[in-house]
């Protein structure tokens, strides 16, 4: 397994808080398909919580977040 880091951003609502996004190949064993990681960190260090999204299911992923944020703005 090997993790590489895409990015991070400032978690809203926190001082030191992140977001970060990797690909993390063969997660579960040899031969397993590469994920998307989302980690959270409240203090910018340690993760609290984290997310594997298959890069099959990405699109789909992205498609309902960026609906949700559509329908929060409209409020």
């Amino acid at each position: 397994m090997a993790t590489t880091e895409l990015g991070q951003l400032p978690l809203h609502g926190t001082k030191r808080g992140l977001i970060s996004v990797s690909n993390v190949t063969e997660p579960y064993g040899k031969g397993t398909t590469d994920i998307v990681s989302i980690g959270i960190s409240l203090n910018g260090k340690d993760i609290e919580w984290k997310s594997h999204i298959p890069y099959e299911n990405l699109d789909d992923v992205i498609a309902i977040l960026q609906e949700a944020s559509d329908k929060k703005k409209a409020e």
